[in-house]
Protein backbone atom coordinates (compact mmCIF):
# COMPACT_ATOMS: atom_id res chain seq x y z
CA UNK A 1 0.00 0.00 0.00
CA UNK A 2 1.41 3.48 -0.92
CA UNK A 3 2.22 5.44 2.29
CA UNK A 4 0.76 8.45 2.55
CA UNK A 5 2.41 12.27 0.77
CA UNK A 6 1.74 13.77 4.31
CA UNK A 7 1.50 13.43 7.54
CA UNK A 8 -1.39 14.40 10.45
CA UNK A 9 -0.53 14.78 14.05
CA UNK A 10 -2.64 16.42 16.78
CA UNK A 11 -0.09 17.14 20.20
CA UNK A 12 -1.49 19.43 22.80
CA UNK A 13 -4.07 21.12 20.72
CA UNK A 14 -2.15 21.86 18.00
CA UNK A 15 -2.92 19.82 15.02
CA UNK A 16 0.41 19.32 12.65
CA UNK A 17 0.17 18.42 8.88
CA UNK A 18 3.70 18.00 7.47
CA UNK A 19 4.15 17.42 3.18
CA UNK A 20 6.20 14.14 2.86
CA UNK A 21 7.59 13.79 0.13
CA UNK A 22 11.07 15.25 1.11
CA UNK A 23 12.72 13.14 -1.95
CA UNK A 24 10.65 15.49 -4.40
CA UNK A 25 11.06 18.54 -2.06
CA UNK A 26 7.28 18.24 -1.20
CA UNK A 27 5.80 19.37 -4.15
CA UNK A 28 2.23 19.23 -5.10
CA UNK A 29 0.72 16.37 -7.20
CA UNK A 30 -2.56 15.19 -7.75
CA UNK A 31 -2.16 13.25 -4.01
CA UNK A 32 -0.57 15.86 -2.24
CA UNK A 33 -3.42 17.78 -3.28
CA UNK A 34 -6.22 15.90 -2.44
CA UNK A 35 -4.60 14.92 1.36
CA UNK A 36 -3.81 18.55 2.07
CA UNK A 37 -7.43 19.19 1.19
CA UNK A 38 -8.56 16.28 3.64
CA UNK A 39 -6.07 17.17 6.36
CA UNK A 40 -7.61 20.77 6.55
CA UNK A 41 -11.16 19.47 6.48
CA UNK A 42 -10.21 17.14 9.62
CA UNK A 43 -8.36 19.40 11.02
CA UNK A 44 -10.95 22.78 11.42
CA UNK A 45 -13.80 20.03 12.15
CA UNK A 46 -11.70 18.77 15.37
CA UNK A 47 -12.98 20.35 18.03
CA UNK A 48 -10.31 19.35 20.19
CA UNK A 49 -7.76 21.07 17.72
CA UNK A 50 -7.42 24.54 18.51
CA UNK A 51 -4.30 25.58 16.53
CA UNK A 52 -2.86 23.91 13.18
CA UNK A 53 0.36 24.13 11.87
CA UNK A 54 1.39 23.34 8.15
CA UNK A 55 5.38 22.65 7.58
CA UNK A 56 7.38 20.14 5.34
CA UNK A 57 9.38 17.24 6.02
CA UNK A 58 13.19 17.10 5.03
CA UNK A 59 14.83 20.19 3.67
CA UNK A 60 12.08 21.93 1.78
CA UNK A 61 8.55 23.35 2.72
CA UNK A 62 7.38 22.72 -0.44
CA UNK A 63 8.63 23.33 -3.98
CA UNK A 64 5.25 24.13 -5.55
CA UNK A 65 3.22 21.83 -8.44
CA UNK A 66 4.67 18.78 -9.13
CA UNK A 67 6.50 19.92 -12.91
CA UNK A 68 7.59 16.25 -13.73
CA UNK A 69 3.41 14.79 -13.45
CA UNK A 70 3.07 17.96 -15.57
CA UNK A 71 5.41 16.73 -18.47
CA UNK A 72 3.98 13.62 -17.73
CA UNK A 73 0.52 14.80 -18.52
CA UNK A 74 1.58 17.67 -20.59
CA UNK A 75 -1.99 17.13 -23.21
CA UNK A 76 -4.03 17.14 -20.61
CA UNK A 77 -2.04 19.80 -18.16
CA UNK A 78 -4.78 22.26 -18.12
CA UNK A 79 -7.09 19.84 -16.69
CA UNK A 80 -4.98 18.34 -14.51
CA UNK A 81 -4.00 22.18 -12.90
CA UNK A 82 -7.67 23.08 -12.30
CA UNK A 83 -7.93 19.97 -10.55
CA UNK A 84 -4.75 20.25 -8.29
CA UNK A 85 -6.06 23.72 -7.79
CA UNK A 86 -9.71 23.01 -6.69
CA UNK A 87 -7.48 21.08 -3.70
CA UNK A 88 -5.10 23.32 -3.28
CA UNK A 89 -7.49 26.20 -2.93
CA UNK A 90 -10.09 24.61 -1.09
CA UNK A 91 -7.31 23.66 1.60
CA UNK A 92 -5.85 27.24 1.62
CA UNK A 93 -9.37 29.05 1.86
CA UNK A 94 -10.69 26.06 3.99
CA UNK A 95 -7.44 27.38 7.09
CA UNK A 96 -7.33 31.12 6.02
CA UNK A 97 -11.63 30.90 6.73
CA UNK A 98 -11.04 28.70 9.84
CA UNK A 99 -11.29 30.37 13.28
CA UNK A 100 -8.08 28.41 14.66
CA UNK A 101 -5.72 30.25 14.41
CA UNK A 102 -3.14 28.52 11.13
CA UNK A 103 0.53 28.99 10.55
CA UNK A 104 3.18 28.02 8.18
CA UNK A 105 6.21 26.98 9.30
CA UNK A 106 8.45 27.52 6.24
CA UNK A 107 11.62 24.65 6.76
CA UNK A 108 13.48 25.34 3.10
CA UNK A 109 12.31 26.37 -0.57
CA UNK A 110 8.88 27.34 -0.76
CA UNK A 111 8.61 27.97 -4.37
CA UNK A 112 5.68 28.58 -6.80
CA UNK A 113 2.28 26.76 -5.17
CA UNK A 114 4.79 26.26 -1.71
CA UNK A 115 5.19 29.92 -1.60
CA UNK A 116 1.58 30.92 -1.80
CA UNK A 117 0.48 27.99 0.57
CA UNK A 118 3.08 29.24 3.17
CA UNK A 119 2.17 32.94 2.72
CA UNK A 120 -1.60 32.44 3.48
CA UNK A 121 -0.93 31.55 6.83
CA UNK A 122 -2.01 34.05 9.19
CA UNK A 123 1.49 34.01 10.73
CA UNK A 124 4.37 32.96 8.63
CA UNK A 125 7.74 31.56 10.56
CA UNK A 126 10.36 30.64 8.65
CA UNK A 127 13.83 28.96 9.40
CA UNK A 128 16.97 30.98 8.20
CA UNK A 129 17.84 28.39 5.53
CA UNK A 130 14.47 29.30 4.23
CA UNK A 131 13.69 30.47 0.30
CA UNK A 132 10.84 32.16 -0.96
CA UNK A 133 10.23 31.97 -4.98
CA UNK A 134 7.08 32.95 -6.99
CA UNK A 135 9.24 30.31 -9.62
CA UNK A 136 5.90 30.38 -11.88
CA UNK A 137 7.14 32.40 -14.66
CA UNK A 138 10.13 29.79 -14.82
CA UNK A 139 7.50 26.97 -16.55
CA UNK A 140 5.38 30.14 -18.59
CA UNK A 141 3.01 29.93 -16.10
CA UNK A 142 0.89 32.16 -13.66
CA UNK A 143 0.40 32.71 -9.52
CA UNK A 144 -2.00 30.16 -7.76
CA UNK A 145 -2.34 29.43 -4.31
CA UNK A 146 -4.05 32.52 -3.30
CA UNK A 147 -0.32 34.66 -4.12
CA UNK A 148 -1.91 36.84 -6.34
CA UNK A 149 -4.57 38.06 -3.48
CA UNK A 150 -1.98 38.22 -0.21
CA UNK A 151 0.89 39.43 -2.88
CA UNK A 152 -0.69 43.32 -3.23
CA UNK A 153 -1.60 43.30 -0.15
CA UNK A 154 1.24 42.61 1.82
CA UNK A 155 3.90 44.39 -0.23
CA UNK A 156 2.36 46.09 -3.19
CA UNK A 157 1.29 45.68 -6.64
CA UNK A 158 4.65 46.88 -7.82
CA UNK A 159 7.10 44.49 -5.47
CA UNK A 160 4.61 41.80 -6.66
CA UNK A 161 5.04 41.86 -10.01
CA UNK A 162 8.93 42.08 -9.96
CA UNK A 163 8.67 38.28 -8.39
CA UNK A 164 6.62 37.35 -10.95
CA UNK A 165 8.90 38.79 -13.64
CA UNK A 166 12.00 38.55 -12.63
CA UNK A 167 11.65 34.97 -10.65
CA UNK A 168 13.42 36.48 -7.50
CA UNK A 169 14.26 34.59 -4.75
CA UNK A 170 14.47 36.48 -1.27
CA UNK A 171 16.29 34.86 1.57
CA UNK A 172 14.02 34.67 4.84
CA UNK A 173 15.82 38.04 6.41
CA UNK A 174 14.50 39.68 3.10
CA UNK A 175 11.59 38.47 3.30
CA UNK A 176 10.91 39.46 6.50
CA UNK A 177 11.95 42.69 5.78
CA UNK A 178 9.89 42.93 3.01
CA UNK A 179 7.00 42.23 5.13
CA UNK A 180 6.10 38.74 3.41
CA UNK A 181 6.80 36.44 6.69
CA UNK A 182 6.11 37.05 10.41
CA UNK A 183 9.28 36.16 12.17
CA UNK A 184 12.79 34.35 11.58
CA UNK A 185 14.53 31.27 13.56
CA UNK A 186 17.89 29.70 13.36
CA UNK A 187 17.60 26.76 11.80
CA UNK A 188 18.75 24.86 15.31
CA UNK A 189 16.05 25.86 16.96
CA UNK A 190 13.29 26.69 14.58
CA UNK A 191 11.34 23.40 15.53
CA UNK A 192 11.25 24.15 18.70
CA UNK A 193 9.87 28.14 18.26
CA UNK A 194 7.36 26.91 15.96
CA UNK A 195 5.74 24.61 18.70
CA UNK A 196 6.53 26.78 21.61
CA UNK A 197 4.22 29.14 19.66
CA UNK A 198 1.57 27.04 18.21
CA UNK A 199 0.84 25.46 22.16
CA UNK A 200 0.57 29.09 22.70
CA UNK A 201 -1.69 29.96 20.56
CA UNK A 202 -3.98 27.18 21.22
CA UNK A 203 -4.08 28.08 24.85
CA UNK A 204 -5.19 31.21 23.81
CA UNK A 205 -8.76 32.86 23.27
CA UNK A 206 -9.03 31.00 20.11
CA UNK A 207 -12.65 32.01 19.82
CA UNK A 208 -11.08 35.85 20.08
CA UNK A 209 -8.58 34.64 17.82
CA UNK A 210 -11.20 33.59 14.93
CA UNK A 211 -13.51 36.44 14.97
CA UNK A 212 -10.82 38.92 14.88
CA UNK A 213 -8.98 37.43 11.84
CA UNK A 214 -12.26 37.52 9.95
CA UNK A 215 -12.85 41.17 10.78
CA UNK A 216 -9.36 41.45 9.50
CA UNK A 217 -10.08 39.76 6.09
CA UNK A 218 -12.67 41.73 5.78
CA UNK A 219 -11.73 45.04 6.17
CA UNK A 220 -10.24 45.14 3.02
CA UNK A 221 -13.76 45.04 0.60
CA UNK A 222 -16.05 46.89 3.48
CA UNK A 223 -16.63 50.25 4.23
CA UNK A 224 -15.41 52.42 7.16
CA UNK A 225 -18.78 52.54 9.20
CA UNK A 226 -19.60 48.69 8.21
CA UNK A 227 -16.34 47.68 9.51
CA UNK A 228 -17.43 49.37 12.62
CA UNK A 229 -20.54 47.82 13.06
CA UNK A 230 -18.58 44.45 12.09
CA UNK A 231 -16.96 45.28 15.21
CA UNK A 232 -19.52 46.31 17.37
CA UNK A 233 -21.31 42.60 16.77
CA UNK A 234 -18.13 40.41 17.05
CA UNK A 235 -17.26 42.48 20.24
CA UNK A 236 -20.42 41.84 21.70
CA UNK A 237 -20.68 38.14 20.75
CA UNK A 238 -16.95 37.81 22.21
CA UNK A 239 -19.12 39.29 25.26
CA UNK A 240 -21.09 36.19 25.62
CA UNK A 241 -18.77 33.77 25.30
CA UNK A 242 -17.20 31.36 28.72
CA UNK A 243 -13.75 32.50 27.52
CA UNK A 244 -14.50 36.03 28.08
CA UNK A 245 -16.13 36.14 31.61
CA UNK A 246 -13.62 33.86 33.17
CA UNK A 247 -10.90 36.43 31.92
CA UNK A 248 -12.86 39.23 32.68
CA UNK A 249 -12.74 37.35 36.09
CA UNK A 250 -9.19 36.50 36.40
CA UNK A 251 -8.25 40.21 35.73
CA UNK A 252 -10.52 41.63 38.29
CA UNK A 253 -8.56 38.79 40.67
CA UNK A 254 -4.90 39.73 39.18
CA UNK A 255 -4.76 35.80 38.04
CA UNK A 256 -3.85 34.15 34.65
CA UNK A 257 -6.97 33.79 32.64
CA UNK A 258 -7.44 30.19 31.25
CA UNK A 259 -9.10 30.16 27.98
CA UNK A 260 -11.16 26.92 26.52
CA UNK A 261 -12.15 27.96 23.55
CA UNK A 262 -15.95 28.08 24.57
Amino acid sequence: MPSSPLRYEVNDAVATITLDRPDALNALDLEMGRALFDAALTADEDRSVRCVVVTGAGKSFCAGGDVKSFHDNIDQVGKLMKELTTYLHGAISRLTRSAKPFLTAVNGVAAGGGMSLALSGDLVIASESARFSLAYARIGATPDGSSSYFLPRLIGVRRAIELHYLNRTLSAQEALEWGLISRVHADANFRDEVNKLARELAQGPTLAFGRAKELFHRSTSESFETQMELEAQAIAASGRTEDLRNAVAAFVRKEKPRFEGK
